[in-house]
């Protein structure tokens, strides 16, 4: 598979990626909800850190996760061109290539979106605000909406630790640059042996 091809799917997930996210931006205050289906539902929130709202504690806590996000970058790029170079298996070429697109995707979050939105606390944010954005470069939230409540209920007490506490399934809340990143995760974990097949040669002998 070319990197021409690759490209072209990175670009495709970058541009539904931000295109959601900037009309979520633009048309909801954080927290608003629109229920699709009781499974489903549109859900603004914003994360400062990283999967699961998980944060690096400290003053300078987000600018070191934006940078390390953009170093990370880098390598799944050079990952990526070294696999098409190599003539990596088609697969492996498009898993990568979500990677890198939903990597990206988050990363614009992170690094533009603080200087080019006003809050949305309260109120819907403005794009291109005349009193500055929320924030600086490099200090932006990213944006997530896809919400998926599949269940709610009390569990069973007779379940370890959680026994007898309200659980919702699915709880997080993420965007579509997660899906393409858990969706490359995914293919190079149940295709593997079709993902790295000189790989599993080598090794068989």
């Amino acid at each position: 598979m070319s990197l021409k091809k690759a490209g072209i799917i990175i670009v495709l997930v970058l541009l539904i990626d931000q295109i959601v996210k900037l009309y979520i931006k633009t048309h909801f205050a954080l927290g608003e909800e629109i229920e699709v289906f009781d499974w489903f539902r549109i859900l603004f929130v914003e994360n400062e850190g990283m999967a699961w709202g998980t944060k690096i504690p400290g003053e300078h806590g987000k600018l070191i996760l934006t940078l390390f996000r953009l170093f990370a970058i880098l390598g799944i790029g050079w990952w990526l061109w070294d696999s098409v170079k190599k003539g990596g298996s088609r697969i492996l070429i498009i898993s990568i290539a979500l990677i890198f697109a939903g990597a990206f995707g988050n990363i614009i979050d992170s690094v533009f979106y603080g200087v080019l939105f006003s809050d949305s606390y309260g109120h819907v944010a403005t794009f291109l605000p005349e009193g500055g954005g929320y924030s600086s470069i490099f200090h932006g939230k990213v944006v997530d909406m896809l919400y998926f409540p599949l269940w709610k209920g009390y569990l069973p007490t007779w379940i370890p630790l959680w026994g007898g506490n309200y659980f919702t399934f699915f709880e997080p809340v993420f965007n579509i640059a997660d899906s393409a990143i858990s969706v490359g995760v995914a293919i190079l974990l149940i295709f593997n042996k079709k993902a790295f097949p000189k790989h599993q040669e080598k090794e068989i002998e």
